[in-house]
């Protein structure tokens, strides 16, 4: 009989996460897109970019594996930019993004958001998707995404 598999831990970013926050995005931005020069400054520098200006870094693991992840980026005013969510492809479907977002959007309030908002693309259906289901809807952009594949933008207000 197999064991069972890991229980998924979804935790607050801790020294030492970069490069799985890093490797985790890069995956599914090389498999659909290309890497821009936003995606270098960000996954380089997470704690410079996303933490230091107030924003948050969200883990997930199963085990010791670090098996997704996902950021909030401070855009001031009670906005947040809900960003760099990943999951290792492998363990896709299994409910990890899920629980990445809803941990991710209850730190977010916590932090004081009263907005969310996020750009993706839509050749990603099944992220769009969860993110309709947890209340996000779609929107015209209020600025310019500095990604060139940014084609779906949404929010979610508190």
């Amino acid at each position: 009989m197999p064991s069972p598999a890991p229980e998924i831990r979804v935790r607050s970013y801790q020294p030492g996460d970069s490069e799985a926050f890093r490797t985790l995005n890069e995956q599914w931005i090389l498999k659909y897109f290309t890497l821009e020069e936003p995606d270098r400054l960000v996954l380089n520098h997470p704690e410079e970019h996303i933490l230091r200006p107030g924003g948050a870094v969200v883990m997930a693991f199963a085990g010791e594996i670090p098996v997704g992840t996902c950021a909030l980026i401070a855009e001031g005013d009670g906005v947040f930019e809900l960003a760099k969510m990943a999951v290792d492809e492998t363990r896709q479907g299994q409910g990890i993004g899920r629980k990445l977002l809803e941990y991710t959007l209850a730190e977010a309030r916590k932090m004081g958001a009263r907005r969310v908002v996020l750009g993706s693309n839509s050749q990603l259906a099944p992220a769009i998707h969860l993110y309709e289901s947890v209340g996000f809807k779609h929107v015209q952009p209020e600025h310019p995404s500095p990604y060139a594949r940014a084609n779906v933008f949404m929010e979610l207000n508190f």
